[in-house]
């Protein structure tokens, strides 16, 4: 079981979440450019700490910072986010479900080991579903529309040229969500996005996928 140091990162900055001064009060920090700040300048709230844990591990799966075929235990990982052991259970449930983690009884979650073929598969899948709305849309939707996803596409762009695999995971998805969303059809969003998000984990070497 990996119950050493883990760096976790969250979007849309680089960062790491861990246990602030005064643990009592179980606040998520953040490491930007170095320094330690609190983000976004608040604790984390009750209602919402699920969601914000869920963020942080699909940052970390995406980035590489949870390592394919490592455990890790939901205790260990709360001990580092500042929460208790139950919303990263959840949130871990919750990436059970998509793929990205599996269930280890007694000891926590393993990160599932992706290979070239299940990639290559999500793809052809991806393909199958993608190219011909794109192709659609390409032919229906006005060039102003397309104007106002440019920033979006700038952004993953920059994110691959700085390497920035996190945020490059993000800014790709968003922007392919922004793209689908033209459709009008919340199914074929929900399902594009479930395939886009399972085929970012990462190869059992580390790599981007």
């Amino acid at each position: 079981m990996n119950d050493g140091p883990v760096r976790l990162s969250c979007t849309p900055a680089p960062c790491r979440a861990s246990r602030g001064p005064d643990h009592r009060h179980r606040r998520t920090r953040v490491e930007h450019g170095g320094a330690a700040e609190r983000a976004p300048g608040r604790p984390v709230l009750r209602h919402s700490v699920r969601a914000q844990v869920l963020d942080l591990l699909r940052t970390a799966l995406a980035s590489g910072d949870l390592a394919p075929g490592e455990v890790y235990s939901a205790p260990a990982l709360g001990e580092r986010l500042g929460v208790s052991a139950t919303p990263v259970r959840e949130a871990m449930q919750r990436l059970a479900a998509e793929g990205a983690v599996e269930v280890v009884p007694n000891r926590g979650f393993r990160v599932v080991r992706r290979t070239t073929r299940e990639l290559a598969e999500l793809a052809e899948v991806r393909a199958l579903i993608e190219v011909p709305v794109m192709l659609r849309l390409a032919r229906t939707v006005e060039a102003a529309r397309w104007d106002e996803l440019r920033p979006l596409a700038e952004a993953t762009a920059t994110a691959a040229a700085r390497g920035d695999r996190a945020r490059y995971a993000e800014s790709d998805r968003a922007f392919h969500r922004a793209v689908l969303a033209l459709a009008g059809n919340a199914q074929l969003l929900a399902v594009a996005d479930d395939l886009h998000r399972r085929s970012q984990w990462p190869l059992a070497g580390g790599r981007p996928a």
